[in-house]
């Protein structure tokens, strides 16, 4: 159970850090940043591509694939760049994120089912009868 807890709290976080992404492609939008944030974006990128790792690890996902992921954050160099962009690919930066933000909520819900499944068969189990005898909890 502690690990299954683990595993939510995870994806619970990973998924945080996938919305501060989408808060810079905000930015980009509205063409509103400063120095500071280039570098926050750069350092995000950097916790993004790392604790993907730490996701795919522990959790069995058919998408977002770590292709997917690391597309969008190479292609996305700099907030400054991609205020270069035209706004079409802005929009399919955006597209790609909510595609892989989707992909994240569907792994947290499988995994949250998975959680409250794994109580109800214990449950079974220990109160479950064998041939012989009573099973014991």
């Amino acid at each position: 159970m502690k690990d299954s807890e683990n595993t939510i709290s995870l994806v619970e976080n990973y998924t945080e850090c996938w919305k501060q992404f989408h808060h810079y492609l905000q930015l980009v939008r509205a063409k509103k940043f400063e120095r500071e944030d280039e570098s926050q974006f750069l350092e995000l990128k950097s916790v993004l591509a790392q604790q993907f790792e730490l996701v795919l690890a522990a959790v069995e996902c058919k998408y977002p694939t770590r292709e997917e992921v690391h597309k969008l954050l190479t292609e996305s160099p700099s907030l400054k760049y991609l205020t270069e962009m035209d706004s079409d690919s802005v929009r399919m930066a955006e597209a790609r994120w909510h595609k892989i933000y989707i992909g994240l909520q569907s792994i947290l819900g499988q995994l949250k089912v998975g959680q409250q499944a794994k109580p109800e068969k214990q449950e079974a189990a220990s109160t479950g009868w064998s041939f012989f005898r009573r099973a014991s909890t």
